[in-house]
């Protein structure tokens, strides 16, 4: 297998794994699913109203779906503080990450 296609594979099965876990939050709890995705109400909506088989289908893309959230160099550094407990890096994290607007669709 080229090193392409194991790439393309690899993004697939990233894509299927992200999609269910969003879907899993979603469902279980859509307030705080949005708030850990970082996702609008109506994107919620749609992510977790997705049926299995556009799940995949929407898996099977060349793209990878999900989005690395720490654009800001404060939120990773936060997470990545070796200094920190654990609870208090992701404690910093998460008020960071409230104060940043929800992705809106299209």
């Amino acid at each position: 297998m080229s090193a392409t296609s194991e790439m393309l594979n690899e993004i697939r099965e990233v894509n299927l794994s992200y999609l269910l876990l969003a879907q899993r939050l979603l469902r279980e709890d859509k307030p705080m699913g949005m708030f850990r995705m970082g996702i609008s109400d109506q994107l919620a909506n749609v992510l977790a109203n997705l049926s299995l088989a556009q799940t995949v289908k929407l898996a099977a893309s060349n793209q990878v779906l999900c989005r690395f959230r720490f654009d800001d160099h404060a939120v990773l550094s936060a997470l990545a503080d070796k200094g920190k407990s654990s609870a208090v890096a992701q404690a910093h994290s998460a008020i960071l990450m409230a104060g940043q607007p929800v992705e809106q669709l299209g």
